[in-house]
C-alpha cells in the first residue's frame, strides 16, 4: 500500500472504530521484544493494550510493563488457560472504562506487519457483516513460508488450512476470503459477538479454540473473513513444542487431537452424532496405522487417548451441545460449504503414504552415498572418488555397449558367487519334499496347525500339557502363511535358501567390518572366502544333514544381526536408536532357536557396558551411547515373553537352555568345537583344521592385530562357556540331553573367519619367500570352501529322510486324525530291557510338538497304568485308556512276547490287524472321551500374546526409517 493510502486509510478509520489491543504471554520473553516492536509500528492508531501474563518464569512481566506500564499488565497463575486469559483481559479494560468496538487478540510469540491492523480495519470497513476478521500467518522466522489462510475443520477433526504444505507467499492471494474461522493470533473481532458467544470455550485451554469459536460464530450467523493484506509472523511454540506449559504438557499432539475431535462432536449439527463418535473411532485406529508405519507410536497412542478423553465425558459432551444448538441460528446449508471436503481426507492418507515411500527411497539413498564416501575416501583411485562428469558419461556408455552380460562374465568374483550358490541349491536337494530327520520332526499338514500350536495355551499331545510351544513356531507360521503353502514347503525353503542367505548376510558384514578396521576394507577375493566359509558352516557341522532348522537359522541370521550391531558406533544418534531396535529384533530371532544366543549377548553387553563406563567416564550422561544396546538387549525377553514366562510357570525351564528340534542333540567337546563340527557329524574332521590355523596366523600382522585379538576373546570365550556348559546334563521326563551349543559353535566359527578376513588385511605385500608362503597359505584357505562344497553337494544331505509314523498302521494314522480322542498308544521294547510309551495324536508328533512333549513333566499316573497293562491288565485298565482318549494300543516290531500275550487276554481290547507281522495291535472297545484331555484356556498366554503382537509390530516400526513430516 502506497504511503499516502496508508495515511488517508489512517485517517479515515481514527476516531471511527475504537481498537483495543489484547495481548496473552506465557514465557515468550525470546519473542516480546519483536512482538512489542510491531505492536509499536502499527499505522491504525488503538485506544489501549492490555497485556495478561500467565505466570511467566521469565522477564516477560517485565517487559511488558516496561511497554505499557504496570497499571495494563494483568498477572494471572500459570494455570490459567487462554479463554480465561482473554477473560481476564476484557474485564481490566471494562475496569478501566475502556470502551472499544473491536478487540484486536494477539500471543506474546506472533509479530504483527506494521500494516496488519490497518489491513484488517480496511477490510471491516469493505464488509460491514465481518464480525470477525483474521490475518494470513506467515511462518517466523523464515517470514516467506505460509501457515495459515483462514482454517477450518474435516470430518476426521483434521485442522485444514487450504494451503499446500511448504507453500510460500508469492502474491496469490490477493482477495479476502469468507471463512469458518481464522487463529487467534491477529484475530480482530467486534467486541458485542465475543460478549455475546462467551468468549472462548473453557473446554478448549490452549488448541482448537479458534475454530470453536470461529464454527459457533458462523453458526450464529456471523461472519469470518481473512484478509490477505495483512500479515502476522507467528512462532507457533505450543504447537512445535518450543515451549511447554501445565496446560499442553509433554503431549503437544494429544491436546490438538482432543480439541479436534470436542470441537467437531461438539459443534456438529447432525443428530446422528453418536454415529459420527464410532466412525471416528474407527478413523483414530486408521490413523493409528498410519503414526505407527512412519515410526511415531507416541502419537498414535496420543491419538487413542484423545478419543477416549472425549468420549469418555459424555455429560460435558451433551451439555457443550446444547449450549450450541440454543445459539444457532442458521441452517446446516450455510455451514457446509466452510467445512473441509469430504475427499480431503482420502488425499491426506494418500499423502502419507507417499511420505512413507519418501522416507524408505531417501533413506536407502543415504545408506548408499554413506558407502560410496567411505569407498571414495578408503581409496582415492577408486570409481566413486574418480566420477567426474565426463567419465560418468564414457563409463555408460561403455557399460550400454558390453552389456549386463558382458560384465558379469568378465568379473571372475561374480562368476564364482553365481557357481557358490548354485552349488550351494543342488546340494540342498535332499531338503525337497516332505523331509524330516534325526534333528526334523516331519512338518505339519496344515499351516493353520503351527498358528494353533503357538496361540493355545494347553495342547491336546500326548496327553495333554500346558508347556507353551517354542518360540520359532511363530516365524514358521509367518512364513507358511506367506508363502501360502504347505508347512513342508516353508520348512524346504528354510533349508535351501538358508545357506545362500546366510553368504549374503556374510558378505555385507566382512565388507563393513573391513573398512572399520583398515581405511581401505577387504577386497572382493577375500571377502567371497571368509563369506562362503561361513556359510557353509551349519553344512559342514553337520546340523543341516541332521534337519536342526534351529541352528541353521541361527546361522543365516548371524551375520545380519552383527551387521546391525555394528550401528551402535553410528556417529548419529538415531541411526543408533534404530540399529538398537533392529539388533533386537535380529537377536530375538537367533533367539527363538538357539536360547543362548541372548544369555552370551547379554554377557557380552554387561562387560562392553562395564568398559565404556570405566573408560569414558563422561558416557553415562549420553543416553544414546549406552540406551540402545540396552534396548536391544532388553527387547528379546518382551518379544518371547509368550514362550519364556510360561515355561518357567509349568517346570519347562530346561528348554531355555536347549536348541530347538528333535532331542537329544549332539554336544561337541572342545576340540570339535575349534573345528566347527558336531559330535561324530558333518564333513570330515581335518577339513576343519585349517581354519583354526589360519587364525592363529592372522595374529601376526601388527596393523589389525587389535580387532584379530577381539575376534579371538570372542571365540575363547564361546569355548569357556561351551566347555563349562558341555558338563551339564539336562534331565527331561523322557530322555537326558546336554544343552544345545549350537550358538556357541556358530560363534567361534564367525569369530575365526572375521580374525582371518583382518588378518589378511594387516599383510603388507609379500617379496621372495613370503610370497611363497603367502601362495601355499592362500591354497590351503581355498580348499576350506571348495571342499566343504563339494561335500556337501556330493553327500551332505544324506540324513534327511520321508519315513514317518513307522511301525504303525495307516488305519490307525488316518483315524487319529479324527479327534484327539482317537488316540494311539505305541510301547516300544520289551519287559527285561525295559518299555518305554508314547501317545501319538492327530498327524502325530510334529516340527514343534516335539518340543512340547519332551519338556512335559511325566504322567506318573499313566504311567503306573501303562506299568500295569504290561504286567496284569485288568478292565479297569482299559477303561482308563478310553478315558484318555486311547482308541489303539500298538507294540512295533519285534513286540514283546509276554506284553502281547497279557494284552490278548484283557477284556475289552480287540486284536487289530498291521501291515507287519512282528507288530502287534489292539483297539480299545470301550467308549472313547477326551475329557481328561481339555486343560482350559491361560488368561496369562491370552495377555502375553496380545503384548508380543503389539511389541513386535511396535520394534518394527522402529526398525523403518523415519519421515520429515509435521503433524497438524
Amino acid at each position: 500500500m502506497p504511503a499516502t493510502d496508508r495515511r488517508r486509510a489512517a485517517e479515515g478509520t481514527r476516531g471511527r472504530e475504537d481498537v483495543a489491543v489484547l495481548l496473552v504471554s506465557h514465557d515468550g520473553e525470546r519473542w516480546l521484544p519483536t512482538v512489542l516492536e510491531g505492536l509499536a509500528g502499527q499505522l491504525a492508531p488503538v485506544v489501549a493494550t492490555v497485556a495478561v501474563d500467565t505466570g511467566s518464569k521469565d522477564r516477560s512481566a517485565d517487559l511488558l510493563a516496561a511497554a505499557y506500564g504496570e497499571e495494563w499488565v494483568v498477572r494471572e497463575p500459570s494455570s490459567t488457560a487462554f479463554p480465561a486469559a482473554l477473560r481476564a483481559g476484557l474485564a481490566h479494560l471494562d475496569a478501566r472504562g475502556v470502551d472499544a468496538e473491536w478487540v484486536w487478540v494477539l500471543h506474546d510469540d506472533a509479530s504483527p506487519h506494521p500494516e496488519a491492523l490497518l489491513a484488517l480495519l480496511a477490510g471491516a470497513a469493505d464488509d460491514p457483516d465481518a464480525a470477525v476478521l483474521g490475518p494470513m500467518l506467515r511462518e517466523w522466522p523464515s517470514l516467506k513460508r505460509l501457515l495459515e489462510f483462514g482454517v477450518t475443520l474435516s470430518g476426521t477433526g483434521h485442522r485444514e488450512t487450504g494451503l499446500e504444505r511448504g507453500e510460500y507467499d508469492q502474491g496469490q492471494y490477493s482477495e479476502p476470503k469468507h471463512v469458518l474461522a481464522v487463529n487467534t493470533a491477529g484475530m480482530l473481532v467486534r467486541r458485542r459477538v465475543l460478549d455475546e458467544l462467551g468468549g472462548l470455550d473453557d473446554e478448549l485451554p490452549v488448541f482448537g479454540n479458534d475454530l470453536d469459536f470461529g464454527w459457533r460464530a458462523a453458526a450464529a450467523g456471523h461472519r469470518t473473513v481473512v484478509v490477505p493484506q495483512a500479515v502476522v509472523f507467528h512462532a507457533e511454540a505450543a504447537h512445535r513444542g518450543l515451549r511447554r506449559t501445565p496446560l499442553t504438557g509433554r503431549h503437544t499432539h494429544y491436546q490438538e487431537r482432543r480439541a479436534a475431535l470436542f470441537t467437531l462432536l461438539a459443534n456438529s449439527a447432525s443428530r446422528a452424532w453418536p454415529l459420527q463418535a464410532v466412525r471416528l473411532f474407527f478413523g483414530t485406529l486408521l490413523r493409528m496405522l498410519g503414526f505407527v508405519a512412519v515410526r511415531a507410536p507416541g502419537q498414535a497412542l496420543d491419538d487413542l487417548a484423545a478419543y477416549v478423553s472425549v468420549v469418555a465425558k459424555p455429560g460435558e459432551l451433551l451439555a457443550a451441545r446444547r449450549a450450541r444448538a440454543q445459539a444457532r441460528t442458521v441452517g446446516r446449508e450455510e455451514l457446509d460449504p466452510l467445512l473441509a471436503p469430504r475427499w480431503l481426507p482420502y488425499r491426506h492418507g494418500l499423502d502419507a503414504v507417499s511420505d512413507l515411500a519418501t522416507a524408505l527411497t531417501q533413506s536407502a539413498t543415504d545408506v548408499a552415498e554413506r558407502r560410496r564416501a567411505a569407498q571414495a575416501q578408503a581409496d582415492p583411485s577408486s570409481f566413486a572418488a574418480r566420477r567426474t562428469e565426463r567419465e560418468r558419461i564414457e563409463d555408460e556408455d561403455v557399460v550400454e555397449d558390453t552389456g549386463l552380460v558382458a560384465r558379469f562374465l568378465t568379473n571372475p568374483v561374480a562368476v564364482l558367487l553365481a557357481v557358490a550358490v548354485l552349488a550351494l541349491l543342488v546340494g540342498a536337494r535332499p531338503a525337497l519334499g516332505h523331509v524330516s530327520g534325526p534333528g526334523l520332526s516331519p512338518a505339519p499338514d496344515r499351516w493353520t496347525d503351527w498358528w494353533s500350536l503357538h496361540l493355545s495355551s494347553w495342547h491336546e499331545l500326548g496327553l495333554g500339557t500346558a508347556v507353551p510351544a517354542p518360540p520359532y513356531v511363530l516365524p514358521l507360521a509367518l512364513l507358511a502363511t506367506v508363502l501360502g503353502a504347505s508347512p513342508a514347503a516353508a520348512v524346504t525353503a528354510v533349508l535351501v535358501l538358508a545357506v545362500p542367505f546366510s553368504l549374503w548376510g556374510a558378505w555385507r558384514f566382512l565388507r563393513v567390518a573391513g573398512r572399520l578396521a583398515t581405511p581401505g576394507g577387504a577386497n572382493r577375493w577375500l571377502i567371497l572366502w571368509g563369506a562362503s566359509t561361513y556359510a557353509l558352516v551349519p553344512v559342514v557341522s553337520g546340523a543341516w544333514g541332521q534337519g536342526r532348522i534351529a541352528p541353521v537359522l541361527s546361522a543365516a541370521l548371524l551375520p545380519w544381526l552383527a551387521h546391525a550391531a555394528l550401528g551402535f558406533a553410528d556417529p548419529e544418534a538415531d541411526r543408533r536408536w534404530r540399529a538398537a531396535w533392529r539388533t533386537g529384533l535380529l537377536l530375538a530371532l537367533v533367539t527363538c532357536g538357539t536360547p543362548l544366543a541372548w544369555l552370551v549377548a547379554a554377557l557380552v553387553g554387561v562387560v562392553v557396558v562395564v568398559l565404556a563406563f570405566t573408560l569414558l567416564p563422561g558416557i553415562g550422561r549420553d543416553r544414546s551411547a549406552w540406551g540402545p544396546p540396552v534396548v536391544a538387549l532388553a527387547v528379546v525377553p518382551v518379544l518371547l515373553a509368550p514362550w519364556w514366562l510360561p515355561a518357567l510357570l509349568h517346570g519347562a525351564g530346561e528348554g531355555l537352555l536347549l536348541d530347538g528340534g528333535r532331542w537329544p542333540a549332539p554336544a561337541p567337546d572342545g576340540w570339535e568345537l575349534a573345528l566347527g563340527r558336531f559330535h561324530d557329524l558333518g564333513a570330515p574332521w581335518w577339513l576343519g583344521v585349517v581354519l583354526p590355523v589360519l587364525a592363529l596366523l592372522a595374529l601376526g600382522p601388527r596393523r589389525t592385530r587389535i580387532p584379530v585379538l577381539i575376534c579371538w576373546v570372542v571365540a575363547l570365550l564361546c569355548a569357556v562357556v561351551a566347555a563349562l556348559l558341555g558338563h551339564v546334563t539336562l534331565d527331561l521326563a523322557a530322555l537326558s540331553t546336554p544343552p544345545g551349543l549350537a550358538f556357541l559353535l556358530l560363534t567361534g566359527q564367525a569369530a575365526l573367519v572375521t580374525a582371518v578376513v583382518l588378518g589378511a588385511l594387516g599383510v603388507a605385500r609379500p617379496g621372495g619367500l613370503l610370497r611363497v608362503g603367502a601362495v601355499v597359505l592362500a591354497a590351503a584357505a581355498a580348499v576350506v570352501p571348495v571342499a566343504g562344497l563339494a561335500w556337501f553337494v556330493v553327500d551332505g544331505g544324506d540324513e534327511l529322510a520321508t519315513d514317518q509314523d513307522a511301525g504303525i498302521p495307516a488305519y490307525m494314522v488316518q483315524s487319529s486324525q479324527l479327534g484327539p480322542e482317537h488316540g494311539i498308544l505305541v510301547l516300544r521294547g520289551s519287559v527285561e530291557d525295559g518299555l518305554t510309551y508314547t501317545v501319538r495324536r492327530d498327524d502325530g508328533v510334529t516340527t514343534g510338538e516335539d518340543e512340547v512333549l519332551d519338556l512335559a513333566g511325566e504322567d506318573r499316573g499313566f504311567t503306573r497304568l501303562v506299568q500295569g497293562l504290561a504286567a496284569r491288565p485288568t478292565p479297569e485298565s482299559v477303561d482308563s485308556l478310553a478315558a484318555r482318549g486311547i482308541e489303539y494300543v500298538v507294540l512295533p516290531a519285534p513286540a514283546d512276547g509276554q506284553v502281547a500275550a497279557a494284552l490278548d487276554a484283557t477284556a475289552g481290547l480287540q486284536q487289530a490287524s498291521a501291515e507287519d507281522r512282528s507288530t502287534r495291535a489292539w483297539q480299545v472297545d470301550q467308549p472313547l472321551s477326551d475329557d481328561q484331555l481339555d486343560g482350559g484356556r491361560s488368561w496369562l498366554r491370552v495377555v502375553l500374546l496380545v503384548v508380543q503382537a503389539l511389541a513386535v509390530l511396535a520394534v518394527l516400526v522402529l526398525c523403518a526409517p523415519s519421515t520429515e513430516r509435521g503433524q497438524r
